[in-house]
C-alpha cells in the first residue's frame, strides 16, 4: 500500500519549518572588512598624490574630475564623501546594524569575495544618496557591482525609515515654546511655530506611466515634497508622494498637516495675548503659493503694503526663507534629490525622499557642520515660476494684520529704548527690528 500523500497545507508548513531552521543563525560579519574599507576608499579617492602610482590611481578614481574640491584633510574628506562626520556615521551604523546583519546578505560581496561589513554598506548607501551618481560609478569607488549598490542602498533606506523615525516628529509643548521664542527673538514674529515650503523631485517615467498629473508646470515629470521646518531648519513635518502637476495650495489641502490644523489638533497651543489686547494663535509662515489662513500667514499683497506693513513683510520673508534654505540644504546635501531620477519606482521614491529628510535632521541633531558649499547655490526649485494663490480667509487676513501691527509697535518701542539707552538691547534684536539696517541672507 502506498504511503498517504501529504496535504498541500502540510507541505507548506514543512517548507516554512525548514526555512525558519535555515535562518535561525544570522550571518556573522567578517572582522577583516570592518575597519579597512575607509583606508582603501580614501587611498583610492583622496586628492593626495600617490607618487609611485599616480597615473594608475587617477585612472581608477571615479571622482578624479572633482578631486580639486575634495579636502586633503581626512576628516573633512570623510564629510565630503558621506555628508556626515565620522561620529555621526557611527551613530547611523548603530541605528541600522541590527537590520543589516539580521537578514541574509544574498551576494553582498566585494571584488575580493568577502562579505560587506555594516560600515561599508552604510558608506555605499550614503555615497549613493549624497552624490546622486550612477550605481556603476558608486560601485567602482567601493569595488562592488551595480546590483550590490542597488541592493545595499534599498536595504539601508528600509532600515533608516524604520529606525530613525524619532528624528522627524512634531515638537512637544516645551520644544515648541523654544521654537516660538526663537522666531520672536530673530524675526519679531509672536507665536510663530515654523516655516513651510514645497519642492519638486524631478524624474523621467516610462511612456506607460506618464500622465498629466505627474507633468508639472515646467513640463517635467515630478513628485512633490512639502515640509515644515523650525528655527534650525529641522524638518518637523513632511509629506511626499503627490504628483508634481498639482498646485501648492492643492497639495497642502491633501495633507494630514492641513486636516489636523483645520480640526484644531495641531498649532493649537497657547494663544498669545498682545499688549494691544488682540489674540494671536499659533501659526506657520509660507509663500504666496499658499492660501492665507488663520494658521498659515502668507506675505502681504504687493499692491496693498502700507509703510507700517513693509517692515513686517521683510521679516516675514526672512522667517519664510528658513524653509527655502532648508530645502536647498537638503537637496544640496543629498543630491540624489536634485538630479533627474531615471525611471524610479513611484512606490519606493517617497521612502528615498523621507530617508533623505531623516538624514538631514540627524545631521542637525548631531550638530555636524557641513562644508559651506554643500547647499545648492541657487533656489531649490530652479526654473519654476512662483505660483500665486488668491484664497484669503477673513480670519487669516485679520490675524496677519494683528501680527503686523504688533510687530510695528514692538519695533518702535525698541527703537525708542535704543535712543534712551543704546546698550539696553542685544545687537541681534536691533538688527532684526530696526528695518533700515536689516538685510535678507541670499538663498
Amino acid at each position: 500500500m502506498a504511503p498517504p500523500k501529504k496535504s498541500k497545507k502540510a507541505k507548506r508548513e514543512s517548507k516554512k519549518s525548514k526555512k525558519c531552521k535555515s535562518m535561525s543563525v544570522g550571518p556573522i560579519e567578517p572582522r577583516a572588512t570592518e575597519s579597512d574599507w575607509w583606508d582603501s576608499f580614501w587611498q583610492k579617492n583622496s586628492p593626495i598624490p600617490v607618487f609611485s602610482a599616480t597615473k594608475w590611481r587617477d585612472a581608477c578614481n571615479p571622482f578624479k574630475n572633482a578631486s580639486s574640491s575634495i579636502p586633503t584633510d581626512e576628516a573633512e574628506g570623510f564629510k565630503f564623501f558621506f555628508r556626515v562626520s565620522k561620529k555621526t556615521f557611527d551613530y547611523i551604523c548603530s541605528l541600522v546594524r541590527q537590520d543589516l546583519v539580521s537578514r541574509p546578505p544574498s551576494g553582498l560581496i566585494n571584488i575580493e569575495g568577502r562579505l560587506l561589513s555594516v560600515e561599508k554598506q552604510v558608506a555605499i548607501a550614503l555615497r549613493r544618496l549624497a552624490s546622486g551618481e550612477s550605481q556603476v560609478s558608486v560601485g567602482a569607488a567601493f569595488g562592488v557591482g551595480q546590483s550590490t549598490v542597488s541592493q545595499v542602498t534599498w536595504r539601508f533606506i528600509e532600515a533608516v525609515e524604520e529606525r530613525a523615525k524619532h528624528h522627524l516628529r512634531w515638537p512637544d509643548f516645551n520644544r515648541m515654546e523654544e521654537i516660538k521664542s526663537k522666531f520672536e527673538t530673530l524675526y519679531g514674529l509672536s507665536n510663530c511655530c515654523g516655516a513651510i515650503d514645497a519642492s519638486h523631485i524631478i524624474m523621467t517615467l516610462p511612456a506607460v506611466q506618464t500622465s498629466d498629473d505627474w507633468c508639472d508646470q515646467e513640463n517635467n515629470y515630478s513628485m512633490f515634497l512639502q515640509g515644515v521646518v523650525d528655527d534650525e531648519m529641522r524638518f518637523l513635518d513632511i509629506v511626499t508622494g503627490w504628483p508634481g502637476g498639482m498646485t501648492v495650495s492643492r497639495l497642502l489641502k491633501c495633507t494630514g498637516f492641513y486636516r489636523n490644523c483645520e480640526a484644531g489638533e495641531r498649532l493649537n497651543g497657547n494663544i498669545r495675548i498682545l499688549s494691544e489686547g488682540v489674540e494671536i494663535r499659533e501659526y506657520v509662515v509660507g509663500g504666496v503659493g499658499y492660501p492665507l489662513l488663520p494658521w498659515l500667514i502668507t506675505p502681504c499683497e504687493y499692491n496693498d503694503i502700507s509703510s507700517s506693513m513693509s517692515g513686517f513683510k521683510t521679516n516675514h520673508e526672512a522667517a519664510r526663507s528658513l524653509a527655502v534654505r532648508a530645502f536647498s540644504q537638503l537637496k544640496g546635501t543629498w543630491r540624489i534629490l536634485s538630479k533627474v531620477m531615471w525611471r524610479p519606482d513611484k512606490r519606493k521614491l517617497p521612502s528615498i525622499i523621507l530617508v533623505c529628510c531623516l538624514l538631514h535632521n540627524i545631521v542637525i541633531d548631531s550638530k555636524d557642520k557641513l562644508q559651506p558649499d554643500v547647499a545648492l547655490s541657487s533656489h531649490h526649485d530652479p526654473g519654476y515660476g512662483q505660483q500665486c494663490c488668491k484664497q484669503v480667509d477673513p480670519l487669516g487676513k485679520a490675524m496677519r494684520e494683528n501680527i503686523a501691527k504688533h510687530f510695528c509697535s514692538m519695533a518702535k518701542r525698541r527703537l525708542h529704548q535704543i535712543d534712551q539707552s543704546p546698550s539696553s538691547l542685544p545687537k541681534l534684536n536691533l538688527t532684526v527690528l530696526a528695518q533700515p539696517m536689516f538685510e535678507l541672507e541670499p538663498t
